[in-house]
Formats: C-alpha cells, structure tokens, sequence
C-alpha cells in the first residue's frame, strides 16, 4: 500500500461489546470516497494497537494506559451477572455483590471490571477469555460478573442476566494517539459527537460569527429607528382637541350647545 493509499482510508479498532454501526453508517454517507476499515481487537490489545499504528482510532475501555492516548469519555456501562435462566438469582429484578457471597465468580482472563474487591468464591483456574467464561456458566461451574454488553454479546437460551448494583462499571471512549490527529481522525470524532454536517468540526468560523452577530444588530436598529424622512410616532394617549374623526365639517366636528337665534 503506497502513502497515498494508506491516507485515503481510515482503520477504526474496536473491542468486545461496542457496536460501532451507526457511526459507520454515518462515516460512510458523509466521506462515501474514504473506506473505514473495522479492526477487532481485544481490550487488553487496544491501546497497542493504536500506539503501533494498526488503527487510526479506537473504542476502548477505560483507563488508556498512557498520556500519549487522547480519549473522549462516551458512556458508562451497567455491569451484570449471568447465570443460568433456573438460577435463584433471576428471582430478583437486580442484586448486590454481597448477595454472590455464595458463588463460585468466574474471572476470565479479559476480565475489564476493576474489582477493589472481588465478589464470591474464585474457581479453580481462570477461563481465557469471556466466551470460555460463558460456557462454565452455560455448564453451572459457576457465574460471570460482565458489562452488560458482553453478556448480549455472548448471548444463550439457556441464560441471563441481573443488574449488579453496586459492581465497578466500565466505561467506553473514543481514543487515538496525540501525534496522530489528522483531519480523518477530527472527521470521526466529529461524528461521534453528534456535529453536523455543516458544522465545520465544531468550530464556527470568526468572520460568519462576526456577520450573523453584524446582522442581528443591523435588524434590531431598524426596528428601533424610524425611516428617514418621517417623524417618529407619537405616544398613544388623548386625541388633541377637534383631531377626533374627520375634518371640522365631518361628524368628527367640534361638540357644544347649539347657538340661539336670535
């Protein structure tokens, strides 16, 4: 791939449980001649995909492991545990980690929770990943304590999910390297943070700024001054005498006792 190759597309890395659809979707009406190349990756990788060039930007899991990596907070997660569909904790609509006391808690070894202080009894060995995670579950070795998007991702018939109330949550950010912000990168954050079109990456330029503000004072005035040439309106208040009506000799004329002949 030449240099201007490589300029004309944009790799965007993502990890397990982010679904980068809509920006995608949005990226491709917008820059239709730039292709957006989607690199999976997996979130302990992430930030070193990113620093050794093999994405532009990528969804990540906070922290980022370094000042180099600029990031942009987007959301935060609920955090869940899945069990099988006949488990006693599917009684209630969430619970506590105090309330897994009793339960072997499986900790994968992709594990993006920052425990200070793990919930349950730990199993044997760790699975290797979260998918392996899921199917000890799947055989009742144990539970899995997750953001809730990798129990959707991860996904059974045979088991669900409850809200963990008071378990660390994970966030998701936008990140890239700080010396590689190009206008590709700007574009994209752009359209993660909602700008429009038309926006100009969010910064409105000086001289439309200083125009609008120029016209909006220009209508004000007009509706304040009056046109050149004409007296300014009188007040409204008491008609001045014999103005009331038409002329002296209309039905508007002077009022009184009518005079005696003599």
């Amino acid at each position: 791939m030449t240099g201007s190759d490589a300029s004309s597309s944009f790799r965007l890395a993502y990890v397990p449980g982010v679904t980068p659809a809509k920006w995608v979707r949005i990226w491709n009406e917008r820059l239709p001649d730039v292709p957006l190349h989607l690199v999976a990756v997996s979130a302990a990788e992430a930030c070193g995909v990113l620093r050794d060039g093999g994405a532009d930007a990528g969804f990540v899991r906070l922290p980022v492991d370094g000042p180099d990596l600029s990031a942009i907070p987007l959301y935060t997660e609920t955090t869940v545990v899945v069990v099988p569909k006949d488990h006693l904790v599917t009684a209630a609509d969430e619970v506590s980690a105090e309330e897994l006391a009793d339960e072997i808690v499986l900790h994968p070894l992709d594990d993006t929770l920052d425990w200070e202080h793990r919930p349950g009894r730990p199993a044997i060995e760790r699975p290797a990943t979260t998918a392996d995670a899921v199917e000890l579950v799947a055989a009742g070795v144990g539970v899995l304590v997750v953001p809730q998007s990798l129990a959707r991702l991860h996904h059974r018939r045979d088991l669900t999910y409850r809200p963990v109330v008071d378990a660390p949550a994970s966030r998701v950010a936008l990140s890239w390297p700080q010396e590689a912000t190009t206008d590709l990168v700007e574009d994209f954050i752009g359209i993660v943070r909602g700008r429009t079109v038309n926006s100009s990456r969010g910064r409105r330029p000086a001289a439309t700024a200083a125009e609008s503000k120029s016209k909006g004072q220009d209508a004000g005035g007009a509706r304040r001054m009056p046109a050149a040439g004409k007296p300014a309106r009188k007040p409204a208040g008491k008609s001045p005498r014999g103005a009331s009506g038409g002329g002296q000799g209309g039905k508007g004329g002077r009022r009184g006792k009518p005079r005696r002949r003599s």
